[in-house]
């Protein structure tokens, strides 16, 4: 269990260090430029991410409640929205993009809402706490930064962003649903489609 906090601290404090040390991101840009900082913060969170995957693989199972088999339900639900909002961050700007302001983190948050309602376990709910509660204080950081100016959000393109965003985010869920999930995690998202 030591590890896979380590993991979640180091990972997600990666991910947090403009949030706690306003100043460190420019002064590592002015360094570095912005393709060495881009470069250093990706190669950092690749080995912070490594060492959470491997710490949470290693944990042992201390279950901590058993969830009703209909929060797996819920949470394939839910799944479906967070994969619409991730691709809805990474694609030109519609509706979805605009109205949820900023959507990689509230689909990082519905995606960790989901796994704690489906997941009973110490570990999983360590891992999925730690996730909902960064997506909260980021989002905080982002409004107060968006006050400021110091963060501005993406313009409206066109609606068709929307149809793009629910189009491939349906893909990405179903990729996942069948097979995605169980061969990148080893667990079948239900218990009767393991194959």
């Amino acid at each position: 269990m030591t590890i896979l906090i380590i993991g979640i601290i180091l990972f997600l404090g990666t991910h947090l260090l403009r949030v706690f040390v306003p100043g460190l991101r420019d002064a590592m840009v002015a360094r570095l430029g912005l393709g060495g900082w881009r470069g250093l913060h990706s190669v950092l969170s690749l080995v912070t991410l490594a060492i959470l995957i491997y710490g949470y693989s290693v944990a042992p199972v201390i279950n901590l409640y058993f969830p009703p088999v209909w929060t797996a339900h819920l949470a394939l639900t839910l799944m479906l929205l967070a994969m619409i909002c991730l691709v809805a961050a990474l694609i030109p700007a519609g509706h979805i993009a605009t109205k949820t302001k900023h959507p990689m983190v509230l689909s990082v948050k519905i995606w960790a809402l989901a796994h704690l309602l489906a997941n009973g376990d110490l570990a999983s709910v360590i891992l999925f706490v730690a996730f909902l509660a960064w997506g909260v204080v980021l989002r905080i950081s982002l409004k107060r930064r968006q006050r400021t100016g110091e963060v501005t959000l993406r313009p409206f393109v066109s609606a068709r962003y929307d149809i793009a965003a629910i189009g491939l985010g349906v893909i990405v869920w179903l990729a996942f649903i069948l097979k995605l999930h169980e061969l990148l995690i080893g667990v079948a998202p239900l218990p009767a489609m393991s194959m």
